[in-house]
């Protein structure tokens, strides 16, 4: 089980304190940094305001040296596909290849409006995020000195160069997730090297991969291939009152963690995580809210990390 730290700055950050968890994260044998990409708090002022997710990334790539970096996810309705395929493709090399790829089809309506971001429809913005897909992946597996043209509904390619390309040859591994029933399983399928249930129960996870693994067969391909995930957020102590204090300073209740999440001690979590494991998770981004709050992923590091193989 490979554990992963995963933060949420629009919530109130500055690339500092990004910067200072993804190298303690790295320092610490986590897998991976990862990062929402939204532009607007919820239930919070959100002070000092949001940072890009690729500019963030970008300069944390140029700062560490072995930890993966990703999005957990980036919302399709926010940039069109050819330049985000030109961002990834930059950041991926900028990080020598440490770059996974989150995608999904964008759902807070309020961001939208507050930054002047068109959100249409649900069915117009999965018929968008799967033509970005195709768009993206397109591009990039395009021989170099070969052109890319793409007709869709909503993008229209001509002659692309398809340039840059990625680092890592196959392009960076591409993250789908969500609870959907028909087209998140579809895409996933089709398009995903890794599927993320997120904050969702154990039997929530169950009906999610199984939706994928059918999807997966649906088109003769092997659900073994797929890497399976949950995203869980973290609240972890070595006693009851470290437990309630990490708890009270990201306002939630811990009774509601340890349903909902991973809360308690480390041979709690340990517990939970295992099985996640069972269900077929083998990777667990850690929602990590207190960024200033770096023994809380040392406690993890040292005594839930050494026991889950």
């Amino acid at each position: 089980m490979e554990l992963r730290i995963f933060t949420e700055p629009q919530q109130g950050a500055t690339y500092e304190q990004l910067l200072r968890v993804a190298q303690t994260a790295e320092q610490l044998g986590y897998g991976a940094f990862f990062r929402s990409d939204h532009y607007l708090a919820m239930n919070s002022d959100g002070l000092p305001g949001p940072t890009d997710a690729w500019i963030t990334l970008a300069g944390i790539a140029r700062e560490t040296s072995t930890i993966r970096l990703g999005t957990l996810v980036t919302s399709a309705t926010f940039r069109h596909p050819g330049p985000l395929a030109v961002t990834v493709a930059q950041v991926d090399a900028m990080s020598g290849g440490r770059v996974d790829f989150g995608l999904g089809a964008g759902w807070y309506e309020e961001e939208h409006l507050a930054y002047g971001i068109p959100f249409p429809s649900l069915k117009e913005r999965f018929d968008r995020f799967e033509e970005s897909l195709a768009v993206i992946t397109g591009m990039w597996e395009t021989p170099i000195g070969d052109k890319f043209s793409y007709d869709g509904a909503h993008h229209r390619v001509v002659d692309s160069p398809a340039l840059p390309k990625p680092h890592q040859h196959a392009g960076p591994p591409i993250l789908i997730g969500g609870n959907g029933r028909k087209r998140t399983p579809a895409l996933a399928a089709r398009y995903a090297d890794e599927f993320n249930v997120p904050f969702g129960s154990l039997d929530d996870t169950t009906t999610a991969f199984e939706r994928v693994r059918g999807a997966c067969r649906a088109i003769d391909r092997d659900p073994g291939e797929l890497v399976y995930s949950n995203a869980l957020v973290l609240c972890c102590g070595r006693d009851d009152a470290e437990v309630a204090r990490r708890a009270a300073a990201i306002g939630r209740e811990v009774d509601e963690l340890r349903t909902n999440g991973l809360a308690g001690s480390p041979a709690e979590l340990v517990d939970k995580i295992g099985r996640y494991g069972e269900l077929g998770s083998s990777r667990i981004y850690l929602q990590t809210l207190d960024l200033d709050d770096l023994d809380h992923l040392e406690l993890v590091a040292s005594e839930v990390l050494p026991q889950l193989g």
